[in-house]
Order: C-alpha cells, then sequence, then structure tokens
C-alpha cells in the first residue's frame, strides 16, 4: 500500500499538469520552519498584541490579524483607526515570512518594512516611535523582553522604537499553516479524498488555476486583473472613500481625486498594463480567511469559482472555463483539503506601566 501512496504523491506533484505548463507550476510543500531568534521573537509576540503601539493605545496588529480568523479579520473590508475606515480586505499572515510581495498593490518585500508601515500610518495604528520607544521603557515586563532581545548589543544598547518593527517581523516568521491532507498526499503517505482529488486534477489541468496558483503557497506574487466587482462600501461610505482617495495621492497618481475604484497595483507602478491589478493570494489557509479577493467581495469560496468560472469581470485577464456543477463542487472540495486546523494562539498578558516609588522628605 504505501509504495501505492508514494506513487500517487508523484503524480500529485507532476503528473495531473498540462504539459504546456513549465516545470516549476507545481503544487510544493511548505518548507522547513525559519530559524529565528527566539529572544526577539518572544520580544515581538508580546507587541504584536501590544494595544500601546497605536497612537492612542486602542489597536495593535491583532486587531486586524486575529489568530483565530487564521491571522485575517474575518470582514470583507478591515477597519482603519479610530475615525478612519479602510477600503481592503486585511490578508491572512500565516507564512507571511514566503510572501515576495507583503501588499494586495505589490507594495512591500521587507517584513520588518511592512510592519514599520503599518504601525505608522494614521489610516492603521498612528503610532510614532519615539512613544512607542518611551512606552516599552515605561512597562517593565516589556522592558525586560527588550533587554533579552537585544542582550548581545551591550550595556550601550539603546532601546529604538524602530526595534519593534524588527521583532515583531521576527514573530511573524514563527507563523506557518499547519499540514494538511494535500501535504499527506504530495509525500505519499495518505490519499486525498475522491472529490478532492477529482478537483487537484481540475486545478493542475484542465481549470488552470496552477499557471498562477503554484509554489507552497500557491501564489506567483505577481499582480494581475480580474475586474473584480467594487465593493459598494467603498462609495457609500464617506471614511473609507476618503481612506482610497488619500492612498492614490500618497502613492502620486496624477489626478487621485478623479479616482473612483481601487487601481491596485497601478497606484504602485504606474504602469498602465498594472490598473486593476491585485497581487495572487495564496490559497493555504483559505476556509479560514474569507471573504476573499482583495476586498472582501464573495463571501464564500463556491462565489470565488463562479466568479472565475465566468472568466472574471470587465477587463479581466482570465478565460471562461464552463465547468459543470460537479467540477465546481470538487474544485471546493480541493480548496478546502488546503487548510489545516489553526494551532490555538492565546495572547500575552497585558502589562500595565510601571510606577515611580515615591520618597519621603
Amino acid at each position: 500500500m504505501k509504495p501505492l501512496l508514494r506513487a500517487l504523491g508523484a503524480v500529485l506533484l507532476a503528473g495531473f499538469m498540462a504539459p504546456a505548463f513549465a516545470a516549476d507550476l507545481r503544487l510544493q510543500p511548505l518548507p522547513p520552519p525559519a530559524p529565528v531568534n527566539a529572544a526577539l521573537a518572544e520580544f515581538g509576540r508580546h507587541l504584536f498584541f501590544e494595544t500601546r503601539l497605536s497612537g492612542d493605545g486602542s489597536r495593535s496588529c491583532a486587531s486586524c490579524h486575529l489568530p483565530e480568523k487564521g491571522f485575517a479579520d474575518g470582514q470583507a473590508l478591515s477597519r482603519g483607526y479610530n475615525g478612519t475606515e479602510h477600503f481592503r480586505n486585511a490578508p491572512g499572515l500565516l507564512s507571511v515570512r514566503l510572501k515576495p510581495r507583503l501588499m494586495w498593490d505589490g507594495r512591500g518585500s521587507d517584513l520588518a518594512g511592512a510592519v514599520r508601515e503599518m504601525v505608522l500610518d494614521a489610516q492603521f495604528m498612528n503610532g510614532e516611535t519615539r512613544i512607542i520607544a518611551e512606552r516599552i521603557r515605561q512597562i517593565p515586563q516589556l522592558l525586560s523582553l527588550w533587554r533579552r532581545a537585544f542582550a548581545g548589543q551591550g550595556e550601550k544598547a539603546e532601546l529604538r522604537g524602530e526595534q519593534a518593527f524588527e521583532a515583531i517581523a521576527e514573530y511573524l516568521k514563527t507563523l506557518d499553516f499547519g499540514e494538511t491532507s494535500v501535504d499527506r498526499a504530495l509525500r505519499g503517505e495518505a490519499a486525498l479524498e475522491p472529490l478532492a482529488e477529482e478537483g487537484l486534477r481540475l486545478f493542475s489541468g484542465r481549470a488552470g488555476c496552477i499557471q498562477c496558483h503554484h509554489g507552497p503557497l500557491l501564489s506567483d506574487g505577481k499582480p494581475h486583473r480580474l475586474g473584480v466587482p467594487e465593493h459598494p462600501a467603498i462609495m457609500r461610505e464617506p471614511l473609507r472613500a476618503i481612506s482610497l482617495l488619500r492612498h492614490h495621492a500618497e502613492r502620486g497618481l496624477p489626478q487621485p481625486m478623479a479616482e473612483r475604484g481601487d487601481v491596485g497595483a497601478y497606484a504602485v507602478s504606474k504602469n498602465p498594463a498594472e490598473r486593476g491589478g491585485f497581487v495572487t493570494p495564496p490559497l493555504r489557509g483559505l476556509a479560514h480567511t474569507g471573504p476573499y479577493m482583495h476586498n472582501g467581495r464573495f463571501a464564500s469560496i463556491e462565489e470565488a469559482i463562479d466568479f472565475h468560472d465566468r472568466g472574471g469581470g470587465p477587463g479581466s485577464v482570465l478565460r471562461p472555463l464552463d465547468l459543470g456543477a460537479r467540477e465546481r463542487q470538487a474544485l471546493a472540495a480541493f480548496l478546502r483539503a488546503l487548510s489545516a486546523p489553526l494551532a490555538p494562539v492565546a495572547a500575552p498578558p497585558a502589562y500595565d506601566y510601571g510606577s515611580v516609588a515615591r520618597t519621603r522628605r
């Protein structure tokens, strides 16, 4: 039986792919865990859940990236800092270390840099590096964690707010997807359920999903234009519209106030071919991170499959697939098989500020 399963694993890795696909367009297991600085990652774990990194002390990274939601937030459009709302879906953070581009529009390849942007941006956490450093300094437990993390710098080590971004990035490297039935099948240790196996054949063959969804995360990390409909809340809710227009202005669009939709990667590259393009999302953990697409436009995996089956929306690079009902069900079964149960993550305790001892005169 084991030789048969190993042979099946080899088929899953290569045999289901159409001959026209390049050799590297294949499903791959997750690589080994990333080596991390344990003390720095532990400091980052506490800071990830620490609301006092934000300007008014009300929001943490975990406000939009909830462990029980696959480190997404379960909302179509994410919340912004108090007094703002955002115009895109909060992506999950599991195995984020493997993403070549960290934002929906293709921005960000450096994890610490992306953390810095999210913490300091007025639309997200509205933090300030000097205030962050001072708040850490005034919380004895966090200061102790900082000393352990940066002990190698000696007694002259200086506490700086930027170190918080390094620490959170180090913690994020420890977050990984769990092992799935697909991973076990890839290694030849178990067979997929028949419907999921049928879906894999479609995914890697006639449906052509693997052309953009390949590698360990099932993403090519590139922006593509699919014609996803705009989320009506963006123009219906003024705070979301303001956030979008501000984003366009900050990115240097020639007429930012004239834009009435999310232009995606075009705002970063200024390449007209990338207008309306968004980076291919990973498919691991999909069952935990809905709603789907850059603006949460589709509430279920089935809705997303139907959209792709139709060939997407106006200006899409997709082609209609004309899948039957059984084929769509099979694809959904395979996509769900890419999700493992989420490991429980407990938030660290919320430490109070230290007190200054009073002396009698």
